[in-house]
């Protein structure tokens, strides 16, 4: 951790350092610069860059695409469905996205490494200045107040190797956009709860003839021996001839520290029919992993100067793994409390502003990640899972208000008798 007085030579100056250029980091780089801010978007590594995703897309994410000004024709190279198809207890259920005055009712599918770099480049064109191969080391902090006033870094090879001097990049705001890892929050005192379910996802690709299927398919009997797991499997059509194929599966199970993730993988795909291509003659990548920190997992999002949002601050929807959709909508939050923050005169309303940006983020997401919580615990006992996958799926107006509930898909004013009471639920559970 460095000082002002001790701090290297500086490299850039912004009114907001963003330290990660990844689906979060660049959404919030995009609107501050819209609102007029001058932002240093930091990503240490060089686009394009692999990640682990399932490379599916809710109407939720397309939302945040729209406001960000891209182009989701399926011209542009974007694979678009029509909704879920949900594979489990001898049943196959196809199921729309709903139409909502909220939210498009198409889904999108495109590879990460893609998708990120197609984001860090809008938010570049539209004056963020985004600065690839910058491993950020920790943070500058003033030395009276405690706060950060910026970052220091180092350029790197594309191997990740320093190949020039440390500099600083100063900020009147800095959001940590580092991920699941997020070592800045760390360096900044700010450390997970072990009260908030984590995921766990793998994922790899094969050439198969549903490359351009119009559906996400999950399927929900993903077991261990004889025991049923809380999680899911997915396969998406990439649309390039390949699928994404992978678990997400949850740690409320009993099970969780003792399952070989990509041999489950490799078990479960065994029981596929073969025609369907998920052969190893036929997977195009290694299998991958990473974590999926969830339903806040790291808090405060604000504090010292310092914003989180997405996988950093622990947004992953607890329900269904999905990520990119609240790492988008998080960094436009951020975006909007930062541009009001620094439009007041004193430091002190400059604060105040700041610290706003908790609350709201507990009054948007946060009854509802804490019933996403209670479900993933109820879900973690094989009995439940069992009933749910067995009784579940032979309802078909069921499974259209679950599908609402676990992509948090409602109109939040007005909709169906379904969407006022997934709302009234979310609004009564608390937000912790």
């Amino acid at each position: 951790m460095t000082t002002i007085s001790q701090a290297p030579a500086t490299a850039s100056e912004a009114d907001v350092v963003v330290v990660g250029a990844g689906p979060a980091g660049s959404a919030a780089a995009y609107h501050l610069a819209q609102a007029g801010l001058t932002v240093t978007l930091l990503e240490k590594t060089e686009f394009p860059r692999e990640k682990v995703c399932g490379d599916g897309l809710t109407p939720r994410a397309v939302k945040q695409l729209v406001a960000m000004g891209i182009d989701t024709s399926t011209e542009a190279g974007w694979l678009r469905n029509k909704g879920l198809r949900i594979v489990g207890g001898g049943h196959t259920l196809e199921l729309h996205w709903p139409e909502l005055a909220s939210f498009p009712d198409y889904g999108l599918v495109r590879p990460r490494s893609d998708f990120d770099e197609l984001l860090a480049r809008q938010a570049d064109k539209y004056g963020a200045d985004l600065r690839e191969r910058t491993n950020v080391t920790g943070p500058v902090l003033d030395d009276r107040s405690g706060r950060i006033v910026g970052v220091t870094a180092k350029p790197v090879d594309a191997t990740g190797r320093k190949i020039g001097d440390e500099v600083v990049h100063r900020g009147r705001i800095v959001i940590a956009a580092d991920g699941n890892s997020t070592r800045l929050s760390l360096a900044m005192g700010l450390t997970k709860r072990d009260d908030r379910p984590l995921g766990v996802a793998v994922r790899t690709y094969y050439t198969n003839p549903d490359s351009h299927d119009e559906w996400l398919e999950s399927w929900l009997e993903i077991k261990d021996g004889t025991n049923l797991l809380p999680g899911y499997g997915w396969i998406f059509g990439m649309g390039d001839g390949t699928s994404n194929v992978g678990l997400g599966l949850l740690d409320t199970s009993k099970a969780f520290q003792n399952v070989d993730y990509k041999d489950l993988l490799t078990r479960w795909l065994r029981q596929l029919p073969p025609e369907r291509g998920f052969v190893p003659d036929n997977m195009t990548q290694p299998v991958r992993g990473a974590a999926l920190p969830m339903g806040f997992n790291r808090q405060p999002h604000y504090t010292r100067g310092l914003m989180l949002v997405g996988d950093a601050g622990g947004m992953v929807n607890p329900f269904n793994g999905e990520g990119i959709a609240y790492a988008m909508e998080s960094g436009n939050i951020a975006a909007e409390v930062i541009s009001q923050a620094l439009s007041r005169s004193t430091a002190a309303q400059r604060e105040q502003a700041l610290l706003d940006y908790p609350r709201i983020l507990k009054q948007t997401y946060g009854g509802y990640y804490t019933l996403g919580r209670w479900f993933v615990k109820l879900i973690g006992d094989p009995r439940v899972m069992k009933l749910a996958t067995d009784k579940g799926l032979s309802h078909e107006r069921l499974m259209k208000i679950t599908l609402k509930l676990l992509a948090n898909l409602t109109d939040p004013r007005g909709g169906d008798a379904t969407d006022r009471l997934l709302n009234a639920l979310a609004k009564v559970a608390p937000a912790a």
